[in-house]
């Protein structure tokens, strides 16, 4: 096995087809072919399905991919740091479940930084996503949350992935909704009050489950739902339909304005226990670089300040 194989399993798996990964190559379709059947003999696994529409990744090849990712992207920063080091940009990545606190820091982050000699990511997206980029290295850390029904699953997961969680807070469940909605003046909302109303989630994609998802009590049963994907169109949907979410009641009025707050939930009128614990995770037994550290510096002063 060698590097340039990996680099051509890559290529191809972001491709979906041997002739445009060819293309993109520079070689003739034949050989990067043969080069693949070598491999796949090396190893004993078949990594690529191949039909008349292209190919697609086998169980097999989607394992190997991810740590193909890992080896090469190691490989790429050593070549660029020797090759040209003064023209080095730092890499820091950040992957997320949708905490408006997570952007505020990461915005802190940046602001202390020369973007010229950094190259900057966060990405607000689905937990399963968030499990995988910091597994493959494509962020450095993950945000997100941990509670008595998913626990189990997820720290399965991050054991499966190599991975670690790391508690920053614990906080009990508040809905979140307009200023403006019927129950924003309410002391505390119990969940039958809510029934009138849609309950907003985060949409967590083909493979969801109820493990996967971003909202406390995601068990339970909720007569209106609507599933959204990013946080601007949930705060449109709490505004159009007065819908709401259940959340940490951690807001960033900075970015999201003062039209949008938390009132407590009130635990008490539904059987599972609604305290959530946020963390980050990263990859165990791993030397975290110092950016990152500073950012877990931003989010712990910002939480201390939001408590």
């Amino acid at each position: 096995m060698t590097l340039q194989q990996l680099h051509y399993t890559i290529t191809i798996a972001e491709s979906g087809s041997l002739n445009k990964a060819a293309e993109i190559l520079y070689i003739a379709q034949p050989s990067l072919t043969s080069s693949m059947q070598e491999l796949e003999r090396e190893l004993g696994i078949t990594i690529f399905n191949r039909s008349g529409r292209g190919v697609t990744l086998t169980a097999d090849g989607i394992e190997f991919l991810q740590y193909a990712k890992q080896i090469y992207s190691q490989y790429e920063s050593l070549i660029e740091k020797y090759e040209n080091p003064k023209n080095l940009k730092k890499k820091f990545g950040v992957s997320t479940q949708h905490y408006s606190f997570a952007v505020k820091a990461f915005v802190e982050l940046v602001k202390s930084f020369d973007t010229s000699r950094y190259e900057f990511a966060i990405r607000e997206t689905k937990t399963k996503d968030v499990i995988s980029d910091v597994t493959s290295m494509k962020s450095e850390i993950g945000i997100l949350y941990l509670s008595d029904f998913n626990r189990a699953a997820i720290n399965k997961l991050l054991r499966t992935a190599g991975l670690e969680f790391h508690h920053l807070i614990s906080c009990n469940a508040y809905v979140y909704l307009w200023s403006g909605h019927p129950l924003s003046k309410m002391k505390s909302i119990r969940f039958e009050e809510l029934a009138d109303y849609p309950c907003l989630s985060f949409e967590q994609g083909d493979t969801s489950s109820f493990y996967f998802s971003e909202e406390i009590l995601s068990t339970n049963e909720y007569l209106r739902t609507i599933k959204a994907n990013d946080r601007a169109t949930m705060l449109n949907l709490m505004i159009g339909l007065n819908g709401y979410t259940l959340c940490s009641g951690i807001i960033c009025e900075e970015l999201n304005g003062d039209d949008f707050i938390a009132v407590p939930f009130d635990g008490d009128s539904v059987e599972e226990n609604s305290v959530m614990e946020i963390g980050y995770i990263t990859k165990k037994n791993s030397l975290i670089s110092d950016i990152c550290q500073k950012y877990i510096e931003e989010i712990k002063r910002y939480l201390q300040i939001a408590q």
